[in-house]
């Protein structure tokens, strides 16, 4: 039980610290029909994954197969999936009418996702797992989220000819930044690695989550700001 707590907290914390600061409250059926689609954008991934997964193992140089694990069978299926459950459930939403409900329902479908992720890897490695991935995996998903929904947002918004690059843009950089940071994970893993080569993946692996951090609050800020403009306008 106390994996299970371990697992479920972090989650819910992350959610809770980002739903406070939604002015306008979404309706809370929509909110969790997105953190139940995170579920369903997992057994997507794992669909997209299936016949793809087994090339990683004729991949016998370490970098390559870290590169191909990371993006190919993490990044790019992962957030393709979320993004597409958060098309469909709030695209076309009349909820969907401030800058921020982006960013707060792609948080949601994340946390969904990650969730049962992180259930499956806690219960099978422990406690200590579960506080690597407080601290990191989860957090992780949510900024992933954040770029996502900062963009999905403008794509929304968007009345010039510019709204197909926002929306792509809204998978491109939770793809870049989950790539990335898998990869500096997968990477490190690797056998016989120079411990030179592995001080400079635990540097590149922390300028990548501080660069995360750093990127996620400034586009919640921007997006906050963004509402708060709007409705002072219309007052």
């Amino acid at each position: 039980m106390s994996l299970l707590i371990a697992s479920i907290t972090p989650v819910m914390i992350f959610m809770y610290l980002v739903y406070r600061k939604d002015k306008l409250k979404e309706p809370r059926a929509l909110l969790l029909k997105c953190f139940f689609g995170g579920f369903l954008a997992l057994i997507l991934t794992l669909i997209i994954d299936e016949p793809i997964a087994p090339i990683a193992e004729s991949i016998g140089n370490p970098f390559w197969k870290a590169l191909y694990d990371s993006f190919l069978i993490a990044a790019i299926p992962e957030e393709f999936s979320k993004l597409l459950i958060l098309y469909w459930v709030i695209w076309r939403s009349k909820h969907f009418d401030q800058y921020y409900d982006g960013i707060l329902y792609a948080i949601f479908v994340s946390l969904g996702f990650a969730l049962v992720e992180n259930i499956m890897y806690v219960l099978d490695g422990g406690m200590g797992v579960a506080i690597a991935r407080a601290i990191l995996a989860v957090p992780g998903h949510g900024f992933f989220a954040v770029l996502m929904g900062y963009y999905f947002s403008l794509a929304k918004f968007h009345t010039g000819g510019q709204k197909n690059r926002l929306l792509l843009a809204s998978f491109a950089m939770p793809v870049l930044f989950h790539g990335l940071y898998d990869f500096a994970l997968m990477y490190s893993e690797a056998d016989e690695l120079d411990e030179l080569v592995l001080l400079g993946i635990l540097i590149f692996f922390t300028l990548i989550v501080i660069q995360l951090w750093r990127l996620g609050f400034k586009k919640i800020k921007a997006h906050l700001k963004r509402d708060h403009e709007i409705a002072n306008e219309t007052v």
